[in-house]
């Protein structure tokens, strides 16, 4: 019998934290998640693919159901390696003259670029989502560390509440879920 998660009506990141538990719980098969929202149903197949399983996603009416099959898992081995996880919390760097605060953050994102050793994400929200949005002065420099191989997450959830959803321009969106966990396995985290 497939196993089924309702997470029509869930707000971020309840649709991703109800998917992994019925997943733990499951030794294979296929679970049949059900969300509401394409931002949602996003966060749920970036979860499945990042834990190995594959996906197939249907639209129904107004809502989107996802099919997650679960393989048997294979021992995996963590590697030793540096996770530099770097937060932008905000559109400016620091507190203060606005103007300043806008010539500091790019000139810090400006400065990741240059470094040896690069973060391996860069996590933004509440007004940091403005950095991969609408702020030209920023996006490049994103841009660029992207395609060093930096992971560039915007959380969902502030670019909707800030009216910048159709602005994404470098990276993809994000839940709490993930920023919590990006930031909870991070060997150095890097607040600005």
């Amino acid at each position: 019998m497939k196993k089924k998660v309702n997470a029509i009506g869930q707000v971020c990141p309840m649709p991703v934290i109800m998917t992994k538990k019925a997943l733990k719980e499951m030794l294979t098969g296929e679970l049949e998640v059900l969300v509401d929202n394409e931002i949602a149903k996003d966060n749920v197949e970036k979860m499945a693919k990042e834990m190995g399983h594959t996906y197939v996603d249907f639209k129904e009416e107004e809502n989107f159901k996802i099919v997650i099959t679960k393989l048997e898992e294979e021992k995996k081995e963590e590697k030793k390696e540096e996770k530099i996880v770097v937060v932008l919390a905000s559109d400016i760097m620091g507190e203060g003259d606005k103007e300043l605060g806008d010539v500091l953050i790019k000139g810090f994102i400006y400065s990741l670029t240059e470094m040896e050793i690069l973060p391996k994400t860069i996590l933004m929200y509440n007004k940091g989502v403005m950095l991969s949005t609408i702020n030209d002065n920023t996006v490049e420099d994103l841009k660029k560390l992207e395609a060093m191989g930096v992971e560039i997450l915007s959380c969902g959830t502030c670019v909707n509440y800030y009216g910048v959803q159709d602005k994404l321009k470098v990276g993809s969106l994000t839940n709490m879920y993930t920023i919590v966990e990006r930031q909870m396995k991070a060997t150095k985290i890097l607040r600005v």
